[in-house]
């Protein structure tokens, strides 16, 4: 089995996630279980999976990997869907798990999102956080929401993800989505170049340290409309977590940018 029969035949299945993993056959995640992507699939070796594996990388990406030992992208499979790819080198050889990323991205109403979720894409400026554990739909919540506001607004929408995601289509926004390492080299870097960019809409595909905190926080105060992830699990819980990230002398400060955010 090449990679694409085995990613078609996992998204036929409704997996979730692919995982390549030396001493097993093609797995998937489907239901909360991890099964066979197929019956009868022999264990693949070491050079198997690192083949497969690479089948679906650039030349760059894989010298990247072979630098740092960690890799994380996306690709699509035409016909198929796109998949978000995190590759590592583990004890028996190289490995993968692929997500698997809706090629039509869902709407608040399929999604099933109340009415007050939705109003976020009315907003004209302000933070919006979205938050829970991995798999929790926070970057399909997300979608929902931005392109509802592709669709119905005429704004400009910047997008700065590690790695894309889901790709939207400009229709009455222009849209421009930036991806860590291909076409920036932070998201620091981003978040700066992005308030001189004129965007109405800017999504931050996750606040992972102070400064990409405190420039997403930044970018709300300065009358954006800003969307972000945090790995919280509740409201109160992703307060707390901004605000312990800075130092104490400054955590006085981000609760008043918090709150007029």
């Amino acid at each position: 089995m090449d990679m694409v029969t085995i990613l078609k035949t996992a998204v036929q299945q409704g997996a979730s996630d692919i995982h390549i993993s030396v001493g097993k056959p093609p797995l998937m995640r489907k239901s909360g279980e991890i099964l066979p992507v197929a019956e009868g699939l022999a264990p693949l070796t070491a050079d198997q999976t690192k083949t497969l594996i690479y089948s679906a990388l650039y030349d760059e990406q894989r010298a990247k990997f072979e630098k740092d030992w960690e890799l994380d992208c996306s690709f699509a499979v035409t016909g198929v869907s796109r998949f978000r790819l995190n590759v590592l080198a583990a004890r028996n050889g190289v490995e993968a798990v692929m997500r698997v990323i809706p090629s039509i991205i869902p709407t608040p109403e399929q999604l099933g999102l109340q009415p007050t979720i939705v109003q976020f894409a009315e907003l004209p400026k302000g933070l919006v956080l979205v938050t829970g554990p991995t798999g929790s739909g926070k970057s399909t919540t997300l979608a929902a929401l931005i392109n509802l506001i592709n669709t119905k607004k005429k704004k400009h929408i910047l997008t700065v993800e590690d790695p894309i995601e889901f790709t939207y289509e400009a229709s009455a926004c222009v849209v421009r989505q930036r991806e860590i390492g291909q076409h920036t080299r932070s998201f620091n870097n981003a978040l700066r170049g992005a308030l001189r960019q004129d965007p109405n809409v800017i999504l931050v595909g996750e606040m992972r340290d102070l400064e990409t905190i405190q420039l997403t926080i930044t970018a709300a105060e300065t009358g954006h409309l800003t969307f972000a992830t945090l790995h919280t699990q509740d409201a109160p819980s992703t307060v707390d977590r901004i605000i312990d990230v800075f130092p104490p002398h400054q955590q006085t400060q981000v609760r008043v940018q918090l709150a007029a955010s």
